[in-house]
């Protein structure tokens, strides 16, 4: 937006001084041109009317007389000739050497009046018209160069303070800060945007409220029917009742893993918590916990993470996930394990790999790798699709970017440098996380 604005700024300026810079100064140095010609016409025919008043007072003709017509401290500097009808010669001024201009004027007397001035002279009085129109021309660039960036300023900022509500909308922050622009199509987006806020508002609620009544109203039965499923297999003596019983209680244990999966579910897409985390910290927190584990399996865990990079993301997820993918290079690779981050793409956004030495994931497993269930046979299935919720519920996702040796990489949107973090995101610690387990 601000370059757009500043590039048809400067385009029209530039069109304006051309189209009016160009002609003016050629207009200005004509008129310049025009004027002198016309100032040395005027002196010459003022010369021939002092000939004539001379004559008819019989006052004798000197060179003297043609002093005050050789130039003046406003007027250019010329060369006086009268030829009288006798042949007599009167001059007066340097003689012009070089290309010159001269008027000419005949008294009544028959005499000839000629006035010589250099060429050179009018050229760089011209000249001067021309640079002054050069440097009138500079400073309106200038001028329309700063007006557009201020400009430019005044309609990007409201978009970027924009910007950072609805990425606090995304964020779950349901009823960001809007002021007003005083622009007003921004601020018509924003007070649409505001009313979309609460309504989202409104929606998050009703959806958290039927959760939690969904957890109440769900675990409360099922709990009882636990507890009465219990009693009868522990009251009967029938083998065939205990046998029915046991059954009966581990559909209501799965029963009860669905609803707590399906719940786990709904919070983690209803958002709330991305803020600016400094991913090294949570680099860090993986490698004090699983350090350990893979010195004991005869391998090293390497971290290859700038200090200052920071992503947008939940941080118990972010930790989650990445423990996910350590944990399961520590089951399933080998050698060292080596997390990395780079930047992506030209938007800041930010890539954290989990790369290790070992076979690889199998042809037929890594098209289907983060399906719920998918798994080799040494775990359940549920840790890369649960990771993969997690990372997606920030806006992320989570590729297998290369099969052999096996390379995990967790794509994350980058914090805007040009923007504050206290404004683009909700306040709060940058990131604070206890020892998180791995998914199993």
């Amino acid at each position: 937006m601000r370059r757009r604005v500043l590039q048809a700024t400067i385009a029209a300026v530039t069109v304006a001084v051309v189209l009016l810079g160009f002609p003016l100064a050629f207009l200005g140095a004509q008129y310049s041109r025009d004027n002198e010609v016309q100032e040395l016409n005027n002196r010459a025919a003022q010369l021939a009317s002092t000939i004539d008043f001379r004559d008819s007072r019989a006052i004798l003709m000197t060179d003297t007389m043609l002093e005050p017509f050789t130039g003046s401290a406003t007027t250019l500097p010329a060369s006086v000739l009268v030829v009288q009808p006798d042949g007599e010669r009167l001059q007066a001024g340097v003689p012009i050497a070089g290309k010159s201009l001269s008027a000419q004027a005949t008294a009544s007397t028959g005499a000839l009046v000629i006035l010589t001035t250099s060429w050179w002279d009018v050229f760089w009085l011209s000249a001067r018209v021309v640079l002054l129109v050069v440097v009138a021309a500079v400073i309106a660039f200038g001028a329309g160069i700063a007006m557009a960036m201020w400009q430019a300023n005044r309609l990007a900022a409201p978009l970027v303070y924009l910007a950072a509500s609805a990425e606090q909308l995304g964020s779950g922050q349901v009823r960001p800060r809007l002021e007003p622009s005083g622009v007003e199509e921004i601020d018509l987006v924003a007070a649409e945007l505001a009313r979309s806020a609460d309504r989202m508002a409104g929606r998050l609620a009703a959806e958290r409220q039927f959760a939690s009544d969904a957890s109440h109203q769900l675990r409360t039965p099922l709990t009882a029917l636990s507890m009465r499923l219990e009693e009868i297999s522990a009251a009967s003596d029938s083998p065939d009742v205990r046998d029915e019983a046991r059954i009966a209680l581990e559909q209501v244990d799965r029963l009860v893993a669905v609803v707590d999966d399906l719940l786990s579910r709904s919070k983690s897409a209803q958002g709330g918590t991305t803020e600016a985390v400094l991913l090294i910290e949570v680099i860090r927190q993986q490698e004090e916990e699983w350090a350990p584990s893979f010195v004991a399996a005869g391998r090293r865990l390497v971290l290859d993470v700038a200090e200052d990079v920071k992503v947008l993301a939940t941080p118990g997820a972010l930790a989650q996930a990445i423990a996910t993918l350590i944990e399961n290079s520590l089951k399933h690779g080998g050698g060292t394990t080596t997390v990395r981050s780079r930047p992506s793409g030209p938007r800041g956004a930010m890539v954290i790999e989990v790369a290790d030495e070992g076979a690889g994931v199998p042809d037929d497993l890594a098209p289907r790798i983060f399906e719920r269930g998918m798994t080799s046979g040494a775990g359940t299935g549920l840790g890369l699709a649960l990771a993969r919720d997690l990372v997606a519920a920030d806006g992320g996702r989570i590729e297998l970017a290369q099969r052999r040796p096996a390379v995990f990489a967790v794509f994350l949107a980058g914090v805007p440098k040009s923007l504050d973090p206290d404004v683009v995101l909700p306040r709060g610690s940058r990131v604070s996380i206890g020892k998180l387990r791995g998914w199993r």
